[in-house]
Formats: structure tokens, sequence, C-alpha cells
């Protein structure tokens, strides 16, 4: 190879890096290992392909091998880097029934993360699952099919043939727990409830999906139980108890009985390769960059799930694991390393999430500790407003919070939800934080108006109006 860059990780961020470096540079050589057998997929696609709403896994994949092959990248699947050694700049693989080192010129490290299953005993019994990975949906999806129902396409090259198998010939579930209130707890709740089956979701705290705030966690709360969901709030699960497989799930205040878990209490950046190297970690334990995806070691770059970026109102390290901004980062890397440098760009936060019929998105600082601790007087207002004019049909209740600082009068974070396009009112919310924009300044936008969009005065509006009275 001629001055090689070298990429870990064949998902989000490293594919975009290596994409975007060969356009830019043909002439040298970009060489990917995965140490899976599925790339560049849709990560977020997966409740949703459980839930049948996806026909097949791989609707869910950004850029198939082939894609990759016909871009110039030398994709290399089913090999794992198992060691870095900077000072020599080459990388070990295992892979193709061989181990070999393999020299680099750039590195990029996009290991990801992966979902943490600790301190709950029993995730290793049959039936219990994270909702991590193509396989592990799949794996899921045919465990809540009848033994005779193909419901998962084994003639596709990347499915764990055997892993599917396994499942499907395992009598279905009638009773299914989840374990943790978040993204993916949420999610896979509507998700099962598609199959008719009785969920209970467990959570350790008092809120699900705490980081949208109280406002978005009360309602999406009282939504999952008129849905049918079984909430057990304040409750921290022990075990996953059973013999071979699952059969209860066992938390401080009791039992109960079940056929299938699925753990979601979050994920953890992947850095145990560079553990033996001089590459730095940030406070949250993912790798610390600059604002060009470089490490603390020259011609070391990270970007995705396994690193940090700054955030863009405390101007601070952050750890915000998402798809935008991994495959954003990726891109930006794969230019710099090709010659023209462009910062892989700040994080906010934002995120959207589907509960059953409602919609919730969040960005910025809303918990009013975390605002103070970054320097700020935090003040907030909650209202609730329209989605639309109130003579049109599909007018619906929108709950919008939004947090400034007292002094500066600055946007720092907001959160809404509703049931009618709700969620990707957060965009403006988010245009706004990261211009600095002052509530007064939001409150002067000239959004669009007309009866099936908006009201005259959108929800966002409203809640900008309202929290500028308290400034004021």
């Amino acid at each position: 190879m001629s001055d090689p860059f070298v990429v870990v990780g064949g998902d989000a961020a490293g594919l975009s890096a290596a994409s975007k470096f060969t356009r830019e540079t043909p002439d040298r050589d970009v060489v990917v290992f995965e140490k899976g057998r599925w790339v560049s997929y849709a990560h977020c696609g997966t409740p949703y392909y459980v839930k049948g709403e996806v026909d097949r896994l791989t609707d869910l994949l950004s850029l198939s091998p082939e894609d990759a092959a016909e871009r110039g990248i030398d994709l290399r699947r089913e090999h794992e880097v198992v060691a870095v050694d900077t000072d020599a700049g080459t990388v070990t693989v295992e892979g193709g029934g061989e181990r070999f080192e393999q020299p680099y010129s750039d590195l990029l490290v996009a290991t990801g993360a992966h979902a943490v299953t600790d301190p709950i005993d029993g995730f290793d019994r049959d039936m219990a699952f994270t909702m991590h990975g193509l396989d592990a949906a799949a794996a899921v999806r045919a465990a809540l099919a009848d033994p005779d129902e193909a419901a998962v396409d084994t003639s596709i090259e990347y499915v764990d043939a055997a892993l599917v198998d396994h499942y499907a010939a395992i009598e279905p579930p009638e009773h299914v727990a989840i374990v943790g209130g978040g993204y993916v707890g949420v999610e896979m709740a509507e998700a099962f409830r598609a199959h008719g089956l009785e969920v209970h979701l467990f959570q350790r705290g008092s809120h699900l999906l705490s980081p949208f705030g109280e406002a978005v966690c009360e309602r999406v709360a009282d939504h999952l139980r008129e849905q049918g969901v079984a909430l057990h709030l304040n409750t921290a699960v022990e075990e996953l108890a059973g013999g071979d497989r699952v059969e209860a799930v066992v938390h401080d205040g009791g039992r109960v009985p079940v056929e299938l878990a699925l753990v979601g209490i979050g994920v953890a950046p992947n850095t145990e390769l560079l553990a033996d190297t001089s590459v730095a970690l940030g406070e949250s334990g993912a790798v610390a960059v600059d604002d060009y995806g470089r490490t603390s070691v020259e011609g070391v770059y990270a970007a995705g799930d396994c690193a940090e970026d700054d955030h863009a109102v405390t101007g601070e390290p952050a750890w915000v694991p998402l798809g935008l901004t991994a495959n954003r980062a990726g891109r930006a890397i794969g230019q710099t390393v090709a010659g023209d440098p462009e910062p892989v760009g700040e994080v906010a936060g934002t995120a959207v999430v589907k509960a059953f019929e409602l919609e919730a998105g969040r960005v910025g600082l809303l918990d009013h500790d975390d605002a103070r601790a970054a320097g700020f007087d935090p003040v907030s207002e909650t209202v609730t407003a329209g989605s639309r004019s109130g003579y049109y049909p599909g007018n619906e209740e929108t709950t919008v919070r939004l947090t400034a600082d007292r002094e500066t009068g600055r946007v720092i974070g907001g959160a809404i939800v509703g049931k009618d396009r709700a969620a990707v009112r957060i965009d403006t919310l988010a245009t706004a934080l990261e211009s600095d924009m002052t509530v007064g300044e939001l409150e002067r936008l000239d959004l669009a108006y007309a009866p099936p969009f908006s009201p005259v005065w959108d929800p966002i509006l409203v809640a900008a109006k309202v929290l500028r009275g308290d400034l004021d």
C-alpha cells in the first residue's frame, strides 16, 4: 500500500471518512477493518425492524460492501484490529485465518460503543437481549415469531443464520420485560406491543426519557400506560432469573414472570483497543479529540460513538453518541486527512424519539443543576399550544419547555412533545441554540404560517414569548 489511511470500524464514522477520503484523494490507499459482517447500517432503525415496519435487514444498510468496493475502499469484514502501536505506526489485525501487521500513515479509530448490561445478573440466560446491532435485531424478531414462520430471511449473506434458527425454534413469548426507560426502551415498548405482547418496562429512576425533562417525561409515561405498557418506575432490576432461559425479572420490590427480557440501560465507548497507547481519553471515558477529530497522538483520529466532541452550549468536551454526530465527524476527518482540514462540528445533544403516537425532541441543557454547573443562571417556562390553527383538522396540543440564561437571555436548551409533527420542531430550537440566539431573537423569527402547518404563533414562538416575559 502507498501512504495508507487505515480505519478501524466499518459503520457510520468509519465508512463516511473512507468515502470522503477516496473522493478527495483517489491516488492514496484506504483500508477499513471491520470485525463483524455488517457495515454502515442504521442502528436507530432496528426497533422498527423488530416491529415489522421495516421488512428486511438489508433495508437498514446505508452502504453495502459492494458499494464500498465501487468507491475504491478496501473493506475487510471479519477482520479485527486487536492492537495499535502508535510508535511504529501499525495496527495488528486478526482475520481471514491469519494475524498480520498493517502499517498506516493516518489512522482513524471508529470503534463505536457497546451495550451495557452490568450490574444486572442473569443476562447470560437465553431470551435475554440488547438491541445493539443487526444480529441482535434479527434474533429478537425471530424470537417473537411462531416456529413455522420465516420472520427473518436467512438467505441474506450477512445474517447469522445459526443464531436466527436457534431463536426461531423457541415458542414465542407472551410476556416481555424491558429494562431501561431511555430511547431503546420506549421504542421497543411500541415494537413489542405491536406483536400483541404484555410489556413491562422497568426504570430505576422516576422518569422515562430523563434527558428530555419532566414535562416530556410525564406526558410520555401517561401515553405508554394508555397503550397498555405496564410501567415500573423507581424500580431497580436485580436479576433476570430462570434456568437456561429467562423466566422472570427480579427487582427490589418483587418478581414479574416473563419469557423474554431486553436490556437497554445505556452504552459505553469502545476504547479498549487504545488502552496500551498514549492516546488520551476524556472525562467521559471516550477518546479526547480536538476540533478536527485529532487525538493526542499525531496522525491518529477518533470519531463516532467512541469519541468526544465539544458541546455547543458549554464549549466543553461532551460524549453524545448519536448517528448524525458520527457521520458528520467521519466525513470531516476524511476530508482533513485528504489535506483540506474540516472541523468535525459541535454537538448540542439534539435528539428525537417516537413513543407510539407521541413525538418528543430535546436539545441543549435542560436540567438546571447541569446548567448551573456550566456557569449559567437558568430560567425555564413550559407552555402548551396548538400544532395548527385551532379550526383546522389535525390540531394537537404541543408542549414546549424552553430554558435560557437569565443574565444574557441566551437560549441554552429546549424540549417538545406532541402528536402532530412535534419532533421536527426541535430543529428550530437547535438552530437558535447553535447560533447563540437570545430568547428575544428567537421570538422574532419569521417562521412560516398556514393553517394546515402551524398557527400564527408557532408553539416555539409562544414559548419564547412567555419566557421573555420572565426575563424582562
